[in-house]
C-alpha cells in the first residue's frame, strides 16, 4: 500500500503516483470529506498523457490516510457564532496543517516544486500553500473554491443539505444512496453538455464506498475550513501564477467565490465555463486538463 509519513506534520498519507518520474509533477488536492478518487482515472491519464507526473492523495482523515479517531470537531453553530464574535474555536486541526501536509508529501518523494491543483476544499488548501510555500510552487490551479469571505453568497440550500446530510445506515445500498443524493444535488445540472448517467455515477460512487467510508473525517475538515475564516488579506501576498476554473451553474460554491478568489490574487487568470456545477463530469475532463496544462506550461 503506497503511504508515506509526512516529515514536516506527521501524518501518514495513501497516495497514488502516476507518470514518468523524471516530468514535472501536477499535486492533485481534492475536497471537502471526498477520497482522492474524485479525481476522475480519465482525468488523471489525460495530465499524465500531455507529458506531467501526477500525485493524487487521499487528505487526512478520509480516504486511506491517516484518521484522527476520538477527535472532536466544535459544533458548528457554535464555532460559527464564535468565528463572528471573534473568539477562537478548539479545532483538531487546521486547514494551514492540511495544506503543509501536501508540502510533506512533496517532501517524502523528494520533490522539490510542484504544479498544485485544487478543488473545492482542496482550493483552499492549494492557496495556503501558496501563501507558505509559495517557492515550492511552478503554478497554481484553484477549482471552485473561494477565499472564505463570508459576505459571498452561500451555497443553495438543497447542495448543502445534501452534502452534510447524516447517513442513514451503513449498508451498502443506503451508502449508494447516498452518494447519489449528494451528485445529483451538487454536481452539474443535467443538460445536453452535462447528461446525467446514473448508472455510470451509480458505479463511480460504490467503488469509491468499497474503497473507504468514514462520516467521521467530514465534519473535522469542514471545522477546518471555518476555522481558516477569510484568506483574502493572505491572498494578496501570493507571487505563484494562478489558474481559477469556475462553474457558472455550481450550487455548492457560487461562481461569485471563483471570481472573488481570482481578484484577490495578483495577475490571476479566471475562466468559467456554462453550465458547470461542482463536480468533474466527463465530458468536461478535456477541457479541464487542456485549461491545467496550458496553465502549467505558462501558455
Amino acid at each position: 500500500m503506497p503511504t508515506i509519513t509526512t516529515p514536516n506534520t506527521g501524518i501518514e498519507i495513501f497516495y497514488e503516483d502516476h507518470g514518468d518520474p523524471s516530468h514535472q509533477v501536477i499535486l492533485l488536492v481534492m475536497g471537502l470529506g471526498a477520497q482522492l478518487t474524485l479525481w476522475p482515472d480519465e482525468l488523471v491519464e489525460t495530465l499524465v498523457g500531455e507529458g506531467f507526473r501526477v500525485i493524487r492523495y487521499d487528505n487526512r482523515d478520509i480516504g486511506l490516510s491517516q484518521k484522527f479517531e476520538g477527535a472532536r470537531a466544535p459544533n458548528l453553530p457554535i464555532q460559527l457564532l464564535r468565528k463572528k464574535i471573534g473568539f477562537p474555536a478548539r479545532v483538531p486541526y487546521t486547514l494551514k496543517d492540511m495544506a503543509d501536509d501536501g508540502i510533506g508529501v512533496m517532501d517524502a518523494l523528494g520533490i522539490e516544486s510542484a504544479h498544485v491543483v485544487g478543488a473545492s476544499m482542496g482550493g483552499m488548501i492549494v492557496q495556503l500553500m501558496a501563501v507558505h510555500h509559495g517557492h515550492r510552487l511552478m503554478s497554481m490551479t484553484s477549482i471552485m473554491s473561494t477565499t472564505g469571505n463570508g459576505k459571498l453568497p452561500q451555497a443553495e440550500k438543497h447542495a448543502m443539505e445534501a452534502l452534510i446530510a447524516p447517513l442513514k445506515g451503513m449498508d451498502e445500498e443506503t451508502l449508494v444512496a447516498h452518494g447519489l443524493n449528494i451528485a445529483r444535488n451538487i454536481g452539474s445540472p443535467e443538460s445536453e453538455a452535462f447528461p446525467f448517467d446514473a448508472e455510470a455515477q451509480r458505479e463511480r460512487v460504490l467503488k469509491n464506498m468499497r474503497r473507504s467510508v468514514y462520516p467521521a473525517g467530514l465534519p473535522r475538515q469542514l471545522a477546518a475550513i471555518i476555522d481558516d475564516g477569510c484568506r483574502r488579506a493572505r491572498l494578496a501576498s501570493v507571487t505563484t501564477p494562478t489558474l481559477v476554473l469556475h462553474g457558472e451553474a455550481d450550487p455548492l460554491v457560487k461562481l461569485e467565490a471563483g471570481e472573488d478568489t481570482a481578484r484577490h490574487i495578483s495577475g490571476a487568470r479566471l475562466v468559467t465555463i456554462p453550465g458547470w456545477g461542482h463536480d468533474i463530469p466527463l465530458p468536461l475532463i478535456p477541457r479541464v486538463a487542456g485549461e491545467i496544462t496550458a496553465h502549467a506550461r505558462g501558455i
